[in-house]
């Protein structure tokens, strides 16, 4: 991002939009709108996770799984990768260990679930 603009955009996130080649997949303008973009979600999702902790009481890392898996739904406007980068952003700004982040598996175009059967 060699362009006269005044946000720097941290190599972390390059990493969402840099190819095994190391070149970017969009153009430098669109990348740095949805760094803006996932950062200021990132701020913005602070207050959130502070209060599910001292609410609902659950883990530090449960709180940020759940963050994650509703921002890799379709509705959130964030692509799977984009949602990993906001979640592993928030630990940071709580001075949060990150959990590992898994993409949620996608449901079978036949409605059947994935459940193992037991008994």
């Amino acid at each position: 991002m060699d362009d006269d603009n005044q946000i720097h955009v941290p190599p972390s996130f390059m990493a969402v939009y840099t190819d095994a080649r190391g070149r970017l997949t969009d153009k430098a303008n669109g990348v740095r709108t949805r760094y803006e973009l996932c950062e200021d979600l990132a701020g913005h999702l602070v207050e959130h996770a502070q209060t599910l902790y001292h609410v609902q009481a659950p883990s530090e890392t449960e709180i940020l799984r759940r963050i994650h898996a509703g921002l890799c739904t379709a509705e959130s406007g964030v692509s799977v990768p984009e949602a990993t980068w906001i979640v592993t952003r928030l630990a940071e700004l709580l001075a949060w260990q990150c959990p590992e982040l898994m993409a949620p598996q996608p449901e079978p175009a036949d409605g059947t679930s994935q459940q193992p059967h037991t008994g």
